[in-house]
Protein backbone atom coordinates (compact mmCIF):
# COMPACT_ATOMS: atom_id res chain seq x y z
CA UNK A 1 0.00 0.00 0.00
CA UNK A 2 1.39 3.46 -0.86
CA UNK A 3 2.63 5.56 2.05
CA UNK A 4 0.01 8.11 3.13
CA UNK A 5 0.22 11.19 5.28
CA UNK A 6 -2.58 13.39 6.54
CA UNK A 7 -2.22 17.11 7.09
CA UNK A 8 -4.70 19.20 9.04
CA UNK A 9 -4.33 22.92 8.37
CA UNK A 10 -5.83 24.85 11.29
CA UNK A 11 -6.28 28.28 9.74
CA UNK A 12 -7.86 31.54 10.77
CA UNK A 13 -10.95 30.90 8.67
CA UNK A 14 -11.04 27.18 7.90
CA UNK A 15 -9.86 23.84 9.23
CA UNK A 16 -8.95 21.42 6.44
CA UNK A 17 -7.86 17.78 6.26
CA UNK A 18 -5.92 16.59 3.19
CA UNK A 19 -4.55 13.06 2.74
CA UNK A 20 -1.74 12.43 0.23
CA UNK A 21 0.21 9.51 -1.13
CA UNK A 22 3.82 10.56 -0.62
CA UNK A 23 5.67 8.18 -2.93
CA UNK A 24 5.05 10.37 -6.00
CA UNK A 25 6.65 13.65 -7.15
CA UNK A 26 3.23 15.20 -7.80
CA UNK A 27 1.05 13.61 -5.10
CA UNK A 28 -2.69 13.73 -5.61
CA UNK A 29 -5.00 14.49 -2.70
CA UNK A 30 -6.81 11.25 -1.84
CA UNK A 31 -9.15 13.10 0.49
CA UNK A 32 -9.79 16.81 0.97
CA UNK A 33 -12.38 18.29 3.31
CA UNK A 34 -12.68 21.62 5.06
CA UNK A 35 -14.98 23.27 7.57
CA UNK A 36 -15.22 27.06 7.90
CA UNK A 37 -14.77 27.55 11.63
CA UNK A 38 -13.79 31.23 11.73
CA UNK A 39 -11.29 30.89 14.56
CA UNK A 40 -9.80 34.27 13.72
CA UNK A 41 -13.05 36.20 13.57
CA UNK A 42 -12.82 39.23 15.87
CA UNK A 43 -9.23 38.44 16.83
CA UNK A 44 -8.00 41.97 16.13
CA UNK A 45 -10.39 43.46 18.70
CA UNK A 46 -10.56 40.74 21.35
CA UNK A 47 -7.12 39.19 21.05
CA UNK A 48 -8.78 35.79 21.47
CA UNK A 49 -9.96 32.98 19.23
CA UNK A 50 -13.66 33.17 18.42
CA UNK A 51 -15.54 31.16 21.07
CA UNK A 52 -18.01 29.46 18.71
CA UNK A 53 -15.21 28.83 16.24
CA UNK A 54 -13.19 27.06 18.91
CA UNK A 55 -15.98 24.59 19.69
CA UNK A 56 -16.66 23.92 16.01
CA UNK A 57 -12.93 23.46 15.36
CA UNK A 58 -12.56 21.00 18.24
CA UNK A 59 -15.43 18.88 16.97
CA UNK A 60 -14.06 19.04 13.42
CA UNK A 61 -10.55 18.12 14.48
CA UNK A 62 -11.79 15.12 16.47
CA UNK A 63 -13.57 13.85 13.38
CA UNK A 64 -10.56 14.52 11.13
CA UNK A 65 -8.24 12.60 13.46
CA UNK A 66 -10.61 9.63 13.39
CA UNK A 67 -10.85 9.73 9.59
CA UNK A 68 -7.08 9.86 9.23
CA UNK A 69 -6.61 6.82 11.43
CA UNK A 70 -9.28 4.93 9.49
CA UNK A 71 -7.34 5.70 6.31
CA UNK A 72 -4.24 4.13 7.90
CA UNK A 73 -2.01 7.13 7.38
CA UNK A 74 1.67 6.92 8.29
CA UNK A 75 1.69 10.39 9.86
CA UNK A 76 -1.00 12.78 11.00
CA UNK A 77 0.35 16.33 11.16
CA UNK A 78 -1.67 19.14 12.75
CA UNK A 79 -0.43 22.57 11.61
CA UNK A 80 -1.76 25.76 13.17
CA UNK A 81 -1.18 29.16 11.60
CA UNK A 82 -1.72 32.89 12.28
CA UNK A 83 -4.85 32.92 14.44
CA UNK A 84 -3.63 30.28 16.89
CA UNK A 85 -0.11 31.70 17.20
CA UNK A 86 -1.37 35.27 17.75
CA UNK A 87 -4.33 34.68 20.06
CA UNK A 88 -3.97 35.03 23.84
CA UNK A 89 -5.88 31.78 24.24
CA UNK A 90 -3.98 30.01 21.46
CA UNK A 91 -1.96 27.84 23.84
CA UNK A 92 -5.12 26.79 25.69
CA UNK A 93 -6.75 25.85 22.36
CA UNK A 94 -3.69 23.77 21.41
CA UNK A 95 -3.88 21.85 24.68
CA UNK A 96 -7.54 21.03 24.10
CA UNK A 97 -6.83 19.90 20.52
CA UNK A 98 -3.97 17.64 21.60
CA UNK A 99 -6.09 16.08 24.35
CA UNK A 100 -8.93 15.46 21.90
CA UNK A 101 -6.87 14.13 18.96
CA UNK A 102 -3.93 12.49 20.73
CA UNK A 103 -1.55 14.24 18.34
CA UNK A 104 0.83 17.16 18.92
CA UNK A 105 -0.01 20.46 17.22
CA UNK A 106 2.76 22.29 15.35
CA UNK A 107 2.15 26.04 15.67
CA UNK A 108 3.98 27.55 12.70
CA UNK A 109 5.69 30.88 13.08
CA UNK A 110 5.31 33.46 10.33
CA UNK A 111 8.59 32.55 8.67
CA UNK A 112 7.70 28.86 8.53
CA UNK A 113 4.29 29.63 7.09
CA UNK A 114 5.80 31.83 4.36
CA UNK A 115 8.48 29.25 3.54
CA UNK A 116 6.07 26.32 3.31
CA UNK A 117 3.65 28.25 1.13
CA UNK A 118 6.45 29.25 -1.25
CA UNK A 119 7.70 25.66 -1.33
CA UNK A 120 4.21 24.61 -2.35
CA UNK A 121 4.37 26.98 -5.31
CA UNK A 122 7.85 25.73 -6.26
CA UNK A 123 6.70 22.11 -6.01
CA UNK A 124 4.35 22.79 -8.93
CA UNK A 125 6.31 25.54 -10.73
CA UNK A 126 10.00 24.71 -10.17
CA UNK A 127 11.29 27.81 -12.00
CA UNK A 128 8.84 30.23 -10.36
CA UNK A 129 10.31 33.72 -10.42
CA UNK A 130 8.93 36.78 -8.66
CA UNK A 131 6.78 36.88 -5.54
CA UNK A 132 4.38 34.48 -3.82
CA UNK A 133 1.53 35.73 -1.67
CA UNK A 134 -0.45 33.30 0.48
CA UNK A 135 -3.58 34.97 1.83
CA UNK A 136 -5.24 33.28 4.76
CA UNK A 137 -7.97 34.56 7.03
CA UNK A 138 -5.54 36.13 9.49
CA UNK A 139 -2.31 36.87 7.63
CA UNK A 140 -0.54 37.35 4.31
CA UNK A 141 2.75 35.52 3.73
CA UNK A 142 5.09 36.99 1.10
CA UNK A 143 8.19 35.27 -0.30
CA UNK A 144 10.60 36.36 -3.01
CA UNK A 145 11.47 33.67 -5.57
CA UNK A 146 14.46 33.70 -7.90
CA UNK A 147 14.07 30.91 -10.49
CA UNK A 148 12.72 28.59 -7.81
CA UNK A 149 15.11 29.63 -5.03
CA UNK A 150 13.51 31.14 -1.94
CA UNK A 151 14.68 34.60 -0.96
CA UNK A 152 13.38 37.20 1.45
CA UNK A 153 10.10 36.38 3.20
CA UNK A 154 7.73 37.91 5.72
CA UNK A 155 4.28 37.63 7.22
CA UNK A 156 1.93 40.58 7.75
CA UNK A 157 -1.40 40.63 9.69
CA UNK A 158 -3.58 41.41 6.66
CA UNK A 159 -6.02 38.50 6.46
CA UNK A 160 -9.60 39.47 5.54
CA UNK A 161 -10.95 38.37 8.93
CA UNK A 162 -8.56 40.81 10.62
CA UNK A 163 -9.42 43.64 8.24
CA UNK A 164 -13.13 43.28 8.96
CA UNK A 165 -14.38 45.41 11.85
CA UNK A 166 -18.09 44.74 11.72
CA UNK A 167 -20.66 43.11 9.44
CA UNK A 168 -20.31 45.65 6.66
CA UNK A 169 -16.72 46.48 7.45
CA UNK A 170 -14.89 49.78 7.39
CA UNK A 171 -13.16 49.84 3.98
CA UNK A 172 -11.43 53.16 4.68
CA UNK A 173 -9.84 51.82 7.84
CA UNK A 174 -8.98 48.55 6.09
CA UNK A 175 -7.22 50.43 3.29
CA UNK A 176 -5.21 52.44 5.79
CA UNK A 177 -4.14 49.23 7.51
CA UNK A 178 -3.16 47.63 4.18
CA UNK A 179 -1.17 50.70 3.14
CA UNK A 180 0.67 50.86 6.46
CA UNK A 181 1.78 47.23 6.43
CA UNK A 182 2.72 47.13 2.74
CA UNK A 183 4.67 50.37 3.01
CA UNK A 184 6.85 48.60 5.57
CA UNK A 185 7.83 45.99 2.93
CA UNK A 186 9.53 48.00 0.15
CA UNK A 187 11.49 44.92 -1.00
CA UNK A 188 8.40 43.54 -2.75
CA UNK A 189 9.15 46.03 -5.52
CA UNK A 190 11.88 43.62 -6.66
CA UNK A 191 9.05 41.68 -8.32
CA UNK A 192 8.63 44.41 -10.93
CA UNK A 193 8.33 42.94 -14.42
CA UNK A 194 8.25 39.37 -13.09
CA UNK A 195 5.36 37.18 -11.82
CA UNK A 196 3.10 37.29 -8.79
CA UNK A 197 1.79 33.90 -7.60
CA UNK A 198 -1.39 34.24 -5.47
CA UNK A 199 -2.19 31.38 -3.09
CA UNK A 200 -5.24 30.87 -0.88
CA UNK A 201 -8.98 30.41 -1.18
CA UNK A 202 -9.95 34.09 -1.28
CA UNK A 203 -7.66 34.87 -4.19
CA UNK A 204 -8.67 31.66 -5.97
CA UNK A 205 -12.26 32.94 -5.72
CA UNK A 206 -11.17 36.10 -7.56
CA UNK A 207 -9.74 33.95 -10.35
CA UNK A 208 -13.07 32.13 -10.67
CA UNK A 209 -14.92 35.44 -10.92
CA UNK A 210 -12.56 36.55 -13.69
CA UNK A 211 -13.14 33.27 -15.56
CA UNK A 212 -16.91 33.78 -15.36
CA UNK A 213 -16.68 37.40 -16.51
CA UNK A 214 -14.69 36.38 -19.59
CA UNK A 215 -16.58 33.12 -20.30
CA UNK A 216 -13.30 31.26 -20.06
CA UNK A 217 -14.01 27.58 -20.80
CA UNK A 218 -11.21 25.90 -18.81
CA UNK A 219 -12.12 26.08 -15.13
CA UNK A 220 -8.74 25.11 -13.68
CA UNK A 221 -7.26 27.50 -11.12
CA UNK A 222 -3.69 26.26 -11.27
CA UNK A 223 -1.76 28.02 -13.99
CA UNK A 224 -4.51 30.56 -14.74
CA UNK A 225 -2.90 33.79 -15.94
CA UNK A 226 -4.01 37.39 -15.76
CA UNK A 227 -2.25 40.58 -16.74
CA UNK A 228 -1.38 42.89 -13.85
CA UNK A 229 -3.81 45.45 -15.21
CA UNK A 230 -6.70 42.96 -15.30
CA UNK A 231 -5.91 41.70 -11.80
CA UNK A 232 -5.72 45.23 -10.40
CA UNK A 233 -9.01 46.19 -12.01
CA UNK A 234 -10.70 43.06 -10.68
CA UNK A 235 -9.37 43.67 -7.16
CA UNK A 236 -10.54 47.29 -7.29
CA UNK A 237 -14.01 46.29 -8.51
CA UNK A 238 -14.54 43.57 -5.91
CA UNK A 239 -13.15 45.80 -3.18
CA UNK A 240 -15.89 48.38 -3.80
CA UNK A 241 -18.87 46.01 -3.78
CA UNK A 242 -21.19 45.13 -0.91
CA UNK A 243 -22.58 41.72 -0.07
CA UNK A 244 -25.75 42.14 -2.14
CA UNK A 245 -23.88 43.18 -5.26
CA UNK A 246 -21.38 40.36 -4.86
CA UNK A 247 -24.15 37.82 -4.38
CA UNK A 248 -25.53 38.70 -7.81
CA UNK A 249 -22.20 38.10 -9.54
CA UNK A 250 -21.66 34.69 -11.17
CA UNK A 251 -18.88 32.62 -9.66
CA UNK A 252 -18.86 34.24 -6.20
CA UNK A 253 -18.99 31.65 -3.35
CA UNK A 254 -21.62 32.68 -0.81
CA UNK A 255 -19.35 31.79 2.11
CA UNK A 256 -16.91 34.48 0.97
CA UNK A 257 -19.34 37.37 0.54
CA UNK A 258 -18.07 39.11 3.68
CA UNK A 259 -14.35 38.60 3.19
CA UNK A 260 -13.91 38.82 -0.57
CA UNK A 261 -13.91 42.65 -0.82
CA UNK A 262 -10.92 42.78 1.54
CA UNK A 263 -9.08 40.19 -0.54
CA UNK A 264 -9.77 42.36 -3.58
CA UNK A 265 -8.53 45.55 -1.91
CA UNK A 266 -5.38 43.80 -0.76
CA UNK A 267 -4.64 42.32 -4.20
CA UNK A 268 -5.01 45.70 -5.89
CA UNK A 269 -2.71 47.53 -3.46
CA UNK A 270 -0.12 44.75 -3.42
CA UNK A 271 0.09 44.68 -7.23
CA UNK A 272 0.46 48.45 -7.34
CA UNK A 273 3.63 48.11 -5.26
CA UNK A 274 5.05 44.88 -6.65
CA UNK A 275 4.38 45.81 -10.33
CA UNK A 276 4.62 42.27 -11.74
CA UNK A 277 4.18 41.70 -15.46
CA UNK A 278 1.54 39.03 -14.83
CA UNK A 279 -0.34 37.11 -12.18
CA UNK A 280 -0.26 33.28 -12.24
CA UNK A 281 -2.46 31.44 -9.75
CA UNK A 282 -1.13 28.43 -7.85
CA UNK A 283 -3.34 25.66 -6.50
CA UNK A 284 -0.45 24.57 -4.27
CA UNK A 285 0.41 26.23 -1.01
CA UNK A 286 1.33 25.45 2.58
CA UNK A 287 0.06 21.87 2.70
CA UNK A 288 1.78 20.90 -0.54
CA UNK A 289 4.93 22.66 0.66
CA UNK A 290 4.87 20.56 3.83
CA UNK A 291 4.67 17.39 1.72
CA UNK A 292 7.32 18.61 -0.75
CA UNK A 293 9.89 19.23 1.97
CA UNK A 294 9.43 15.66 3.19
CA UNK A 295 9.90 13.99 -0.19
CA UNK A 296 13.22 12.22 -0.84
CA UNK A 297 15.76 14.38 -2.66
CA UNK A 298 15.56 12.11 -5.71
CA UNK A 299 11.86 12.93 -6.05
CA UNK A 300 12.13 16.66 -5.31
CA UNK A 301 14.57 17.22 -8.17
CA UNK A 302 12.34 15.58 -10.80
CA UNK A 303 10.32 17.62 -13.29
CA UNK A 304 6.83 17.39 -11.74
CA UNK A 305 4.99 17.36 -15.09
CA UNK A 306 7.08 14.56 -16.60
CA UNK A 307 7.03 12.61 -13.33
CA UNK A 308 3.24 12.85 -13.07
CA UNK A 309 2.80 11.74 -16.69
CA UNK A 310 5.14 8.78 -16.13
CA UNK A 311 3.30 7.72 -12.97
CA UNK A 312 -0.03 7.97 -14.80
CA UNK A 313 1.29 5.83 -17.65
CA UNK A 314 2.55 3.17 -15.24
CA UNK A 315 -0.93 2.95 -13.71
CA UNK A 316 -3.01 3.09 -16.88
CA UNK A 317 -0.87 1.97 -19.82
CA UNK A 318 -1.66 -1.42 -21.34
CA UNK A 319 1.97 -2.52 -21.40
CA UNK A 320 3.46 -0.14 -18.86
CA UNK A 321 5.04 3.19 -19.64
CA UNK A 322 6.23 3.52 -23.25
CA UNK A 323 6.88 7.24 -22.94
CA UNK A 324 10.65 7.28 -23.47
CA UNK A 325 10.73 4.67 -26.31
CA UNK A 326 8.00 6.57 -28.17
CA UNK A 327 9.78 9.88 -27.59
CA UNK A 328 12.99 8.40 -29.05
CA UNK A 329 11.04 6.98 -32.03
CA UNK A 330 9.57 10.41 -32.79
CA UNK A 331 12.86 12.37 -32.44
CA UNK A 332 13.58 12.25 -36.18
CA UNK A 333 10.43 14.24 -36.97
CA UNK A 334 11.22 17.13 -34.63
CA UNK A 335 14.83 18.26 -35.23
CA UNK A 336 16.07 21.47 -33.57
CA UNK A 337 13.02 21.42 -31.31
CA UNK A 338 13.04 24.07 -28.54
CA UNK A 339 13.36 22.50 -25.08
CA UNK A 340 9.85 23.55 -23.88
CA UNK A 341 8.28 21.76 -26.86
CA UNK A 342 10.56 18.75 -26.45
CA UNK A 343 9.43 18.54 -22.82
CA UNK A 344 5.76 18.60 -23.84
CA UNK A 345 6.40 15.95 -26.49
CA UNK A 346 7.91 13.68 -23.84
CA UNK A 347 4.89 14.25 -21.60
CA UNK A 348 2.48 13.47 -24.45
CA UNK A 349 4.40 10.27 -25.23
CA UNK A 350 4.03 9.13 -21.62
CA UNK A 351 0.29 9.90 -21.70
CA UNK A 352 -0.32 8.41 -25.13
CA UNK A 353 -2.14 5.25 -23.95
CA UNK A 354 -4.20 6.57 -21.03
CA UNK A 355 -7.62 6.21 -22.74
CA UNK A 356 -7.37 2.69 -24.12
CA UNK A 357 -9.92 1.34 -21.60
CA UNK A 358 -12.63 3.68 -22.89
CA UNK A 359 -15.18 2.83 -25.58
CA UNK A 360 -13.55 3.52 -28.99
CA UNK A 361 -16.16 6.16 -29.83
CA UNK A 362 -15.26 8.18 -26.72
CA UNK A 363 -11.50 7.72 -26.39
CA UNK A 364 -10.61 11.03 -28.03
CA UNK A 365 -13.01 13.00 -25.86
CA UNK A 366 -12.01 11.18 -22.69
CA UNK A 367 -8.31 11.77 -23.39
CA UNK A 368 -9.02 15.47 -23.97
CA UNK A 369 -10.93 15.98 -20.74
CA UNK A 370 -8.77 13.76 -18.55
CA UNK A 371 -5.70 15.80 -19.47
CA UNK A 372 -7.52 19.12 -19.15
CA UNK A 373 -8.85 18.29 -15.70
CA UNK A 374 -6.07 16.20 -14.12
CA UNK A 375 -5.00 17.94 -10.88
CA UNK A 376 -1.62 16.16 -10.78
CA UNK A 377 -0.47 17.72 -14.07
CA UNK A 378 1.33 20.87 -12.99
CA UNK A 379 1.14 22.78 -16.26
CA UNK A 380 0.22 26.19 -17.55
CA UNK A 381 -3.12 26.41 -19.30
CA UNK A 382 -1.39 26.69 -22.69
CA UNK A 383 0.63 23.54 -21.96
CA UNK A 384 -2.44 21.68 -20.73
CA UNK A 385 -4.42 22.60 -23.85
CA UNK A 386 -1.51 21.61 -26.10
CA UNK A 387 -1.24 18.19 -24.47
CA UNK A 388 -4.99 17.62 -24.38
CA UNK A 389 -5.40 18.43 -28.06
CA UNK A 390 -2.44 16.24 -29.08
CA UNK A 391 -3.88 13.31 -27.09
CA UNK A 392 -7.35 13.77 -28.58
CA UNK A 393 -5.84 13.68 -32.10
CA UNK A 394 -3.89 10.55 -31.13
CA UNK A 395 -7.27 8.88 -30.59
CA UNK A 396 -8.84 10.21 -33.79
CA UNK A 397 -9.80 13.79 -32.91
CA UNK A 398 -12.81 15.24 -31.18
CA UNK A 399 -15.55 17.63 -32.26
CA UNK A 400 -18.31 19.49 -30.45
CA UNK A 401 -18.93 23.16 -29.73
CA UNK A 402 -17.49 23.15 -26.21
CA UNK A 403 -14.40 21.23 -27.30
CA UNK A 404 -13.96 23.70 -30.14
CA UNK A 405 -13.99 26.61 -27.69
CA UNK A 406 -11.25 24.95 -25.66
CA UNK A 407 -9.05 24.15 -28.65
CA UNK A 408 -9.57 27.70 -29.96
CA UNK A 409 -7.57 28.95 -26.94
CA UNK A 410 -4.43 27.58 -28.63
CA UNK A 411 -2.70 29.86 -31.10
CA UNK A 412 -2.48 28.67 -34.70
CA UNK A 413 1.15 27.49 -34.52
CA UNK A 414 0.70 25.55 -31.29
CA UNK A 415 -2.48 23.96 -32.63
CA UNK A 416 -0.64 22.78 -35.75
CA UNK A 417 2.27 21.40 -33.68
CA UNK A 418 -0.08 19.57 -31.31
CA UNK A 419 -1.96 18.11 -34.26
CA UNK A 420 1.26 16.84 -35.86
CA UNK A 421 2.31 15.31 -32.54
CA UNK A 422 -1.07 13.62 -32.16
CA UNK A 423 -0.84 12.09 -35.64
CA UNK A 424 2.71 10.90 -34.83
CA UNK A 425 1.45 9.11 -31.73
CA UNK A 426 -1.43 7.64 -33.70
CA UNK A 427 1.03 6.20 -36.20
CA UNK A 428 3.27 4.88 -33.41
CA UNK A 429 0.46 2.71 -32.07
CA UNK A 430 -0.53 1.50 -35.54
CA UNK A 431 3.07 0.36 -36.05
CA UNK A 432 3.73 -1.15 -32.63
CA UNK A 433 0.33 -2.10 -31.16
CA UNK A 434 1.66 -0.50 -27.98
CA UNK A 435 4.69 -2.84 -27.71
CA UNK A 436 8.22 -1.58 -27.22
CA UNK A 437 9.81 -4.44 -29.19
CA UNK A 438 8.02 -3.59 -32.46
CA UNK A 439 8.64 0.10 -31.97
CA UNK A 440 12.39 -0.47 -31.62
CA UNK A 441 12.51 -2.43 -34.89
CA UNK A 442 10.83 0.27 -36.96
CA UNK A 443 12.04 3.75 -37.85
CA UNK A 444 10.80 7.08 -39.18
CA UNK A 445 12.76 9.36 -41.51
CA UNK A 446 11.81 12.78 -42.82
CA UNK A 447 14.24 14.04 -45.47
CA UNK A 448 13.88 16.40 -48.45
CA UNK A 449 10.12 16.57 -48.00
CA UNK A 450 9.66 12.80 -47.95
CA UNK A 451 8.33 10.93 -44.89
CA UNK A 452 9.49 7.31 -44.84
CA UNK A 453 8.51 4.53 -42.46
CA UNK A 454 10.88 1.56 -42.27
CA UNK A 455 9.33 -1.68 -41.02
CA UNK A 456 10.71 -5.16 -40.27
CA UNK A 457 9.46 -7.94 -42.56
CA UNK A 458 6.99 -9.38 -40.06
CA UNK A 459 5.31 -6.00 -39.69
CA UNK A 460 4.49 -5.52 -43.37
CA UNK A 461 0.89 -4.59 -44.20
CA UNK A 462 -1.11 -4.71 -47.44
CA UNK A 463 -1.21 -1.49 -49.47
CA UNK A 464 -3.95 0.97 -48.51
CA UNK A 465 -4.42 -0.31 -44.99
CA UNK A 466 -4.60 1.65 -41.71
CA UNK A 467 -0.88 2.11 -41.29
CA UNK A 468 -0.36 3.68 -44.74
CA UNK A 469 -3.33 5.97 -44.24
CA UNK A 470 -2.01 7.18 -40.91
CA UNK A 471 1.43 7.77 -42.41
CA UNK A 472 -0.13 9.88 -45.15
CA UNK A 473 -2.16 11.88 -42.61
CA UNK A 474 1.00 12.53 -40.61
CA UNK A 475 2.83 13.56 -43.76
CA UNK A 476 0.13 16.12 -44.52
CA UNK A 477 0.39 17.51 -40.99
CA UNK A 478 4.18 17.85 -41.36
CA UNK A 479 4.00 19.34 -44.86
CA UNK A 480 5.64 16.32 -46.56
CA UNK A 481 5.53 16.01 -50.36
CA UNK A 482 5.49 12.21 -50.33
CA UNK A 483 5.10 9.32 -47.93
CA UNK A 484 6.10 5.68 -48.32
CA UNK A 485 6.54 2.49 -46.33
CA UNK A 486 9.79 0.56 -46.79
CA UNK A 487 10.22 -3.08 -45.76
Amino acid sequence: MPARIAIVDIGSNSVRLVVFNVDERAPVALFNEKVLCGLGRGLEESGRLHAEGVELALATLGRFAGLARAMQVRHLDLLATAAVRDARNGAEFVRRVEARCGVAVRVLDGGEEARLSAQGVVSAIPAADGLTGDLGGGSLELTQLDAGALGRMTTVPLGPLRLMRDEEGDRTQALATIERHLDAQPWIGACEGRTFYPVGGAWRALARIHMEQHHYPLHMIHGYRMSRRDAEELGRLIGQLGKRSLARMPGVPRRRLETLPYAGLLLERLLQRAKPAEVVFSANGLREGWVFERLPEALRTQDPLIAAARDWALRDGRFGDLGEPIAAWTDALFPNEPEPLRRLRRVACHLSDIAWREHPDYRAEQALFRVLRAPQLYATHDERLYLAYALSVRYGGVGGEQNGKLIALLDVRDKARAEALGHTLRLAYAVSAGTEAMLERSQLEFLDGELILYLPDEAQVPSGQVLERRLETLGNALGANRTRVVG
